[in-house]
C-alpha cells in the first residue's frame, strides 16, 4: 500500500523538527520545510542556532531543507513538529499546527500520511487535524489520506537521549499505517518503537509525561518554602532523602521551556471541556508559575536594605542551550522590577536579538569585571557560571550585597568572609 522508501517532509525545524531531518535523513529523501526564510538560510550555510545539531553532521547531511510550500509536492508522509504554545489565558494555542495543516494540504496527494509529533491532548490529530486536512486537500480523510502520530520526546541540550536512541512511541490511523511509522521511526532509532492502541492514547501518553513531572516539581518547590520558613536548605533536606532506593529526586526552581510549563495546559483545558475540574494539574501550575515572583520577594527580604542594582546571570530556560521559550527568569526579573530595582542581564548562549523581541530584556554584551551590585543572582546553572569562584563574585557586589543562587551553581563553595548569600 505504501511505498518502501516513502519522500519524507519535515514540517517545522526547530529543536524537535531538525534533529529528526537529519535522523532520517541517514535512511530516506528528506524535505525539511520551514516557514522562516532566515532559518533556512543559516541552515543551508551549516548553522544550527539551536546547537542541538553540530555543523560538521549539517553540512554532511543529505537534508534538503525549504522555505517553499510548493517543494513539499510528491510527499508520502510529511512529519509535523511545529510548537503547540498557549495564549496569554493559558489555554490551547493550535494556530501553528492549523497553519500547518493548510499547508501541507495544499500539497497532500492520494495515499500521502501526515503524522503529528506536536504536543496535544488527546483528539486534536483526528478531530481537529483530520478536517483542516480535508478543508485545505478536497481529499477525504481514512479514504485518500491517512492520519499518524509519534509524541516528539526532544530535551534540548541533552546529548544522551537523542532521537535516535529513544523509543519512539506510533500510532496509526490505520493498522498499515501503524506499520509504516514502526517502520520509519525503527530504522532510526535504536530504542525502538512502542505500539500505542489508537492515535488518541499516543496522544494522552505524551501530555502526561510531561504533566507529571510538572506535579512533581511542584511538590518540591511547594516544600522548598516550607523548609525556607523553618531555615532549612531544601538541598540538604533532598541530599539526605535521595539515599532511599525509590524517592524521585526532583530539584526545586523555576519551571519554563516550551513542554513542562505549558503541557499540562493542554490536559486541563480539555479536562474542563469534558466537565471534570483537573485540582491536582493547576495546582501544580499554579504553585511553579508563581516561582518567579516568589524567588524575587525572598532574595529582595535577604537583601535588607542595600540598594542599588541586580545582576542577573542567566536567562534561558534550561542551562548550556540558547531556547529562550517560555523561560521564567524574566518573572524574576519583573519581580525586582516590582520592587524598584533595575536589573542587568548577562547570557553568554541566549540570542541578544531574541531576547529583546521576545521579553524586551537587553542582555549585556560580556560579564563585568566588577561592580557594586546589591545581589548578583544565579538563576540558569551555564558551565561558565559555575566557573565563578567567589572572589569572582565578590568583586560584583556593593558592601553588604548578596549572592543569590537559585540553581545551587555555587552550593559548597567557600566564599571570602563576610559575603552573604541567599539559596533556594
Amino acid at each position: 500500500m505504501f511505498p518502501e522508501n516513502p519522500r519524507i517532509s519535515i514540517i517545522g525545524l526547530g529543536y524537535v523538527g531538525l534533529p529528526l531531518a537529519v535522523a532520517l535523513a541517514r535512511k530516506y529523501a528528506v524535505l525539511g520545510f520551514d516557514i522562516s526564510a532566515p532559518r533556512i538560510a543559516e541552515l543551508r550555510a551549516g548553522k544550527d542556532s539551536t546547537g542541538e545539531v553540530e555543523p560538521e553532521k549539517l553540512m554532511a547531511s543529505t537534508l534538503k531543507v525549504s522555505s517553499t510550500p510548493d517543494d513539499m509536492k510528491g510527499t508520502d508522509v510529511f512529519i509535523v513538529t511545529v510548537p503547540t504554545p498557549v495564549d496569554e489565558k493559558n489555554q490551547p494555542d493550535l494556530t501553528p499546527v492549523r497553519s500547518a495543516c493548510r499547508s501541507v494540504g495544499k500539497q497532500l496527494g492520494k495515499g500521502a500520511v501526515v503524522v503529528f509529533e506536536s504536543t496535544v491532548y488527546p483528539g486534536v490529530t483526528e478531530d481537529i487535524c483530520g478536517p483542516d486536512l480535508e478543508a485545505a486537500s478536497g481529499l477525504k480523510c481514512g479514504v485518500d489520506f491517512f492520519l499518524g502520530y509519534s509524541p516528539e520526546r526532544i530535551n534540548p541540550g541533552d546529548r544522551e537521549h537523542t532521537v535516535d536512541r529513544i523509543t519512539k512511541v506510533i500510532a496509526g490511523q490505520t493498522p498499515a499505517v501503524t506499520e509504516l511509522l514502526a517502520q520509519i521511526y525503527g530504522s532510526v532509532t535504536s530504542g525502538g518503537v512502542f505500539r500505542a492502541r489508537d492515535i488518541k492514547t499516543a496522544e494522552a501518553a505524551k501530555v502526561i509525561e510531561n504533566a507529571q513531572r510538572d506535579i512533581n516539581i511542584a511538590f518540591i518547590n511547594e516544600v522548598t518554602m516550607i523548609f525556607h520558613k523553618l531555615g532549612m536548605s531544601v538541598y540538604d533536606v533532598l541530599d539526605a532523602a535521595k539515599t532511599k532506593w525509590n524517592f524521585l529526586d526532583f530539584r526545586p526552581g523555576l519551571v519554563g521551556g516550551h513542554c513542562i510549563g505549558v503541557d499540562p495546559y493542554y490536559l486541563a483545558a480539555k479536562s474542563l471541556e469534558i466537565g471534570h475540574h483537573p485540582d491536582v494539574i493547576l495546582a501544580g501550575r499554579r504553585i511553579n508559575d508563581g516561582m518567579g515572583g516568589y524567588i524575587a520577594d525572598e532574595i529582595v527580604g535577604a537583601m535588607g536594605t542595600v540598594k542599588g542594582r541586580v545582576l542577573m546571570l542567566g536567562l534561558t530556560f534550561k542551562e548550556n542551550v540558547p531556547d529562550l521559550r517560555n523561560t521564567k527568569v524574566v518573572d524574576v526579573i519583573e519581580g525586582f522590577r516590582k520592587h524598584g530595582y533595575e536589573v542587568d542581564v548577562h547570557d553568554p548562549i541566549a540570542d541578544p536579538d531574541e531576547a529583546v523581541a521576545h521579553y524586551g530584556v537587553t542582555l549585556m554584551s560580556k560579564l563585568p569585571t566588577g561592580g557594586s551590585y546589591a545581589a548578583v543572582v544565579g538563576a540558569v546553572a551555564h558551565d561558565d557560571y559555575k566557573k565563578l569562584s567567589g572572589a569572582d563574585l565578590a568583586q560584583l557586589l556593593a558592601p553588604n550585597g548578596v549572592v543569590a543562587d537559585i540553581k545551587g551553581i555555587w552550593r559548597g563553595q567557600s566564599f571570602p568572609g563576610g559575603l552573604r548569600r541567599w539559596d533556594l
